[in-house]
């Protein structure tokens, strides 16, 4: 093992294992069926400027590991949004506008998805009404009013601008686009999460023979995740292992397997994951992941940069990839993992391993970027 892997601890604080472990596809596609998966491919493979985004072999790193190859999806080339979001949003803005031009778009974000929906609405020439945190940039903020959003700033964390923007959405008759699902609400996050799998259409379009053994996905409310899976059941013959990757602070997926309900927890500091800062299960991906994940892994934000950095230096690769805070915790969990004697043996992680890593971003926040590999 190279000493970039052994200077620093590698470290996943917590580790379970989902004892109502079942990957049926069936139910899984029962959730999100395969004509809205592969409408969504057909959708978005249409739009100008369409180019599947790369899948990068770290090379160097399966090396260090002893695994047979790792695979990583590189969002950051994902138009021009440098995120995997870029799929989800728009396609729903073009979905629920149906072709009309009258309508007002509304959303609540952390930052990525903002922009995919403000995306969406400028190719669409639809007004947007952007909510957000006080904890969101201000570099994130400026990104969504040049795609010509208005954004406004909600005081409090993420579940606040939600509620502001549910409160004045009703009150308008704006369009609400989210990725969370709730109660009469579940259509428009089904059709985000299809447009994320539009990436394992791609990745299997591209891994040739080889038979994905693992996959890791990072989660907040569980949209990519529950995409992917959906995915994984529409387009791969094989099963392979799912393990869900979150922050410490907000592994809210965990400790749902755990309690087997949806059960909300309390964020008591925000993580560098920001994206991935999330108290609750969105109910409509929670119908696929209750399931099919194998294992849930929650991790600290100490590695976040050093991550970055190795990832940019071609430490890992042949390529020098720019990777977001958001992109690294696969990375990080499978390093962790794999230096774990049980957890690697629980994970039947060797040297047949083809495992799967979401880059979902790319220096989607040009200053936090440099100064998480400069610190």
């Amino acid at each position: 093992m190279s000493s970039l892997l052994k200077d620093l601890e590698w470290k996943c604080s917590n580790y379970l294992i989902n004892k109502n472990h079942k990957f049926n596809k069936n139910e899984i596609l029962s959730t999100l069926n395969k004509s809205e998966i592969d409408e969504a491919y057909k959708v978005i493979s249409g739009w100008k400027n369409y180019n599947p985004t790369p899948l990068i072999l770290l090379n160097k790193l399966s090396n260090d590991l002893n695994l047979k190859n790792i695979f990583y999806k590189d969002e950051s080339k994902r138009f021009d949004l440098k995120s995997f979001k870029a799929l989800g949003g728009a396609y729903a803005v073009e979905k629920i506008s149906n072709g009309k031009k009258d309508i007002v778009i509304s959303t609540a974000t952390a930052g990525n998805h903002g922009r995919s929906v403000a995306w969406g609405s400028k190719r669409l020439g639809l007004k947007c009404k952007i909510f957000i945190s006080e904890n969101v940039s201000d570099a994130r903020g400026k990104a969504m009013e040049k795609l010509g959003a208005e954004v406004i700033k909600v005081k409090g964390n993420y579940e606040n601008s939600l509620n502001e923007c549910i409160k004045q959405s009703n009150k308008n008759n704006w369009q609400i686009v989210q990725d969370v699902a709730w109660e009469n609400y579940m259509q428009v996050p089904k059709y985000t999460m299809a447009g994320y799998a539009v990436m394992m259409k791609e990745i299997v379009d591209q891994i040739d023979n080889n038979k994905i053994t693992h996959v890791f996905l990072q989660a907040g409310v569980g949209g990519m995740a529950g995409g992917m899976i959906a995915g994984i059941a529409r387009y791969l013959q094989n099963i392979p292992t799912v393990i869900i990757v979150e922050p410490d602070s907000a592994a809210c997926v965990m400790a749902s397997i755990k309690a087997e309900r949806i059960k909300k927890i309390n964020i008591e500091k925000e993580s560098l994951m920001g994206g991935m800062s999330c108290g609750e299960v969105s109910l409509v991906p929670w119908k696929i992941l209750k399931n099919s994940i194998k294992y849930c892994v929650s991790l600290p934000d100490d590695n976040i940069g050093h991550a970055m950095k190795f990832l940019g230096n071609g430490n890992f690769s042949e390529n020098k990839i720019i990777a977001g805070e958001n992109a690294v915790p696969g990375v990080i969990s499978l390093v962790a993992c794999c230096k774990n004697d049980k957890a690697k043996k629980d994970l039947s992680l060797d040297e047949n391993s083809n495992v799967l890593l979401i880059g979902c971003e790319g220096d989607t926040d040009e200053v936090m970027y440099n100064k998480l590999i400069n610190s």
